[in-house]
């Protein structure tokens, strides 16, 4: 069933971030689909068609991307929003932990970019856009991994830009700050804990339960996703809130003494 209208293909759109951006793109004029580890726990929602997809796996993956295909007969969006978390510190994180997350975060975001590019190029046009975080380019004490995983999305998506723009496909960046969601509660904690940072670790989950409690909502993300999803200038990076609009300008001109004072304060470190 071939359409006219422009389809947007959004990953972890079951929840959070990602179900208000299937709701504001459908609002926008996009059809949308929708994914979830299993769709057939997903609540509906008016507008998405939901499929399963593990971004983790790559046949699943190039079957999801293949069922849009033969359905919609094309994919103008791609909204890689599924992700996880991680709490604690890197002595105390295994190296197994990090490539759960890295497996999620960044090679997810790499599978459903190399399954969709071939069918954007072929249509000469396609945004690719992926969900990065204010971590994504500052640092964050007691996230270590996950900002990691950020910043390696920052630096692949810009990467990727350079190469697709002449071909009409652009990959953008979306760079939300705390979002009202349950990602702490759901971000795995550390599986070798150790005594030392558990005083530091505990005020940080604290301040980050109390960060997300009063942080963005996620339809203040969803129509910065539907901005750069639509806009005829696209640009490679858009903060969503202002915190992040704050945290963007602090990294950009602030003294590098200053910029680690800031940090260190606002992740309550000693020193």
């Amino acid at each position: 069933m071939a359409t006219n209208r422009p389809v947007a293909l959004v990953t972890g759109a079951s929840s959070g971030i990602g179900k208000a951006a299937a709701l504001a793109l459908v609002e926008a004029g996009f059809d949308v689909v929708g994914t979830s580890r299993d769709a057939s726990r997903v609540t509906p929602l008016d507008g998405v068609t939901f499929l399963d997809l593990d971004v983790a796996g790559d046949t699943s993956v190039t079957a999801a991307v293949q069922q849009v295909i033969e359905r919609f007969g094309r994919i103008d969006v791609l909204v890689n929003n599924a992700g996880m978390g991680a709490i604690g510190a890197v002595e105390e994180s295994s190296v197994a932990q990090a490539q759960d997350l890295f497996n999620v975060n960044v090679f997810g975001v790499m599978r459903m970019t190399k399954a969709v590019l071939p069918h954007m190029r072929a249509q000469g046009r396609g945004r690719i856009i992926n969900l990065s975080s204010v971590v994504g380019f500052l640092p964050s004490p007691y996230m270590a991994a996950y900002a990691a995983s950020k910043h390696a999305i920052e630096g692949y998506s810009e990467s990727l830009d350079h190469e697709v723009r002449e071909y009409g496909v652009r990959a953008l960046l979306v760079e939300p700050a705390y979002t009202s969601t349950g990602f702490e509660a759901n971000s795995p904690r550390p599986d070798t804990p150790l005594r030392i940072y558990a005083d530091q670790r505990g005020a940080f989950d604290r301040m980050m339960e109390a960060a997300i409690k009063d942080g963005d909502a996620p339809a203040t993300v969803a129509k910065v996703i539907v901005e750069a999803a639509t806009d005829p200038k696209p640009r490679l990076r858009y903060t969503a809130g202002s915190l992040a609009g704050r945290a963007s300008t602090l990294r950009r001109i602030a003294p590098a003494r200053v910029f680690d004072k800031q940090i260190r304060k606002l992740n309550q470190l000693a020193g």
